[in-house]
C-alpha cells in the first residue's frame, strides 16, 4: 500500500511538472501552446490551436518536417515516406502539406493534443535515420563484427598511393601467412 501512495505522490509531480511547464499565448485567431517536452534541440515543442467549424485543429505549423529537411534529414525517400505516414497513422496525426495536424473536439481535445506532441517528438527522431547517423552506425556494426570474428584491424589509416595522393581506409586488415593485407572502406549503401 506504501509503494501505491508513493507512486500516486511522483504521478502528482508529473502533472504539476506538466501543467506549470506549460505556456499558453495568444496570437491573432491563434494559440501557441509551449510544451514542457523538448525536441533533439532542448527546445520545448510547440502546439498551434487554432478553433474550426467542428472543434480545433493542432499543429506543428510545420517545425518538425522543416527542421528535419535543414537537418539533412528530407523525408524524400519513399522508405522514409513510409515510416512518417505509419508513425503518423499511428497517433491519429496527418501530413498536411509538411505540417503535422490533428483536429480535436472540446471532448477529445486533451487525448488528441497528447497524440500530436508524441508523433512530434517520434517523427523529430527520425533525425537519427540521416545517412550520416546511419553511417556511423554502420562503422560501429564492422568494428564491433571485426572484434567477436578476432580479426586485427588498424582503423581509420590513410595511406599514399603511387601518385602521392594520400587515402583515407576505415580499417587495415595486416597481412597474415594466410592473406596479404587488405584495406576497408565501408559502405552502408551500396547503391550510393
Amino acid at each position: 500500500m506504501q509503494l501505491k501512495n508513493d507512486v500516486e505522490k511522483l504521478v502528482n509531480g508529473y502533472f504539476e511538472w506538466l501543467k506549470t511547464g506549460t505556456v499558453i499565448d495568444a496570437i491573432d485567431d491563434m494559440a501557441v501552446v509551449t510544451t514542457p517536452h523538448m525536441d533533439r534541440h532542448n527546445d520545448f515543442l510547440q502546439v498551434i490551436i487554432q478553433r474550426t467549424p467542428n472543434g480545433f485543429a493542432l499543429s506543428d505549423d510545420g517545425y518538425i518536417l522543416a527542421d528535419l529537411a535543414a537537418s539533412g534529414c528530407a523525408i524524400n525517400s519513399p522508405k522514409r515516406k513510409a515510416i512518417l505516414s505509419e508513425t503518423l497513422n499511428g497517433f491519429g496525426v496527418i501530413n498536411d502539406h509538411d505540417t503535422l495536424v490533428v483536429h480535436a473536439s472540446e471532448t477529445d481535445f486533451s487525448k488528441k493534443k497528447h497524440a500530436l506532441v508524441q508523433a512530434m517528438l517520434t517523427v523529430n527522431d527520425m533525425f537519427y535515420m540521416s545517412s550520416r547517423h546511419v553511417s556511423s552506425l554502420f562503422y560501429e556494426d564492422v568494428c564491433a563484427w571485426l572484434r567477436v570474428s578476432n580479426i586485427p584491424s588498424v582503423q581509420n589509416i590513410q595511406i599514399a598511393g603511387k601518385s602521392g595522393y594520400t587515402h583515407k581506409f576505415d580499417f587495415v586488415i595486416p597481412m597474415s601467412r594466410a592473406a596479404p593485407e587488405r584495406v576497408l572502406k565501408t559502405i552502408n549503401n551500396p547503391t550510393r
